[in-house]
């Protein structure tokens, strides 16, 4: 009995992945296809620089225009554009 689950839990984690891998994949593809679209997204940048005593200064950088792809998932080194609107506050750690 307990063979039979661990081999449907394998198949289904197997299925998963394999999923997982054609959908990224696909979105490699249209995002090639549609000739690498890029935009632009303006998002707050906040720095942490780390001070003595385990203290931290935070500086804020204003507003920052950061490029992103129109992508499902991040493409070319760059961040996916729907996740930059969604989260536009960046906090940088040095």
């Amino acid at each position: 009995m307990l063979r039979l689950i661990g081999k449907w839990i394998a198949r289904c984690a197997a299925g998963a992945l394999v999923a997982a891998a054609l959908l990224y994949m696909g979105d490699w593809a249209v995002f090639l296809a549609r000739n690498a679209p890029r935009g632009t997204v303006s998002v707050q940048r906040v720095l942490v620089v780390p001070l003595k005593g385990n203290k931290q200064e935070y500086v804020g950088e204003g507003n920052v225009d950061q490029p992103c792809a129109q992508a499902l998932f991040g493409q070319s080194g760059l961040d996916p554009c729907w996740q930059l609107r969604r989260h536009p506050r960046q906090v940088v750690t040095y």
